[in-house]
């Protein structure tokens, strides 16, 4: 849990445990079991507070052992980004900007290609002078 000093200097605000992404937003990485109520009473505050502090997006990887988290999460308007066998993205866009989480990528493609002359010769690479 983060804490936050008000601007007086004396009150302190948990927030939840984050990490800054490249895009302007948060990710919080549920590790430990937790209370659903109390779980969303730090959601709600620290969504509060990310958003104070500009905050675009916040993203959510819950394990599959927290499945209890899901819900309160859901009631905060997350949303499902991906999923893998072992845990749940969620993830929730706090701007009044547009929308620009990238979505989740389910493929890879690989090309790959070799070059030749008129006379298939390689100009440069591992087969050069090899006359293959």
């Amino acid at each position: 849990m983060d804490q936050v000093v008000a601007e007086n200097g004396v009150q302190y605000v948990e927030l939840l445990s984050s990490v800054k992404d490249d895009h302007s937003g948060v990710i919080v990485e549920m590790k430990e079991p937790m209370d659903s109520d109390a779980f969303h009473s730090l959601l709600r505050v620290s969504i509060s507070q990310w958003k104070k502090q500009l905050k675009k997006s916040v993203q959510i990887k819950l394990p599959i052992a927290l499945v209890n988290l899901v819900e309160p999460t859901v009631k905060e308007r997350f949303l499902n980004h991906h999923a893998e066998p072992h845990y749940l993205m969620l993830a929730y866009w706090i701007s009044e900007t547009v929308n620009t989480i990238p979505a989740n990528s389910t493929h890879r493609v690989v090309v790959g290609a070799i070059v030749m002359n008129d006379k298939r010769e390689e100009k440069s690479g591992r087969y050069q002078g090899t006359g293959a």
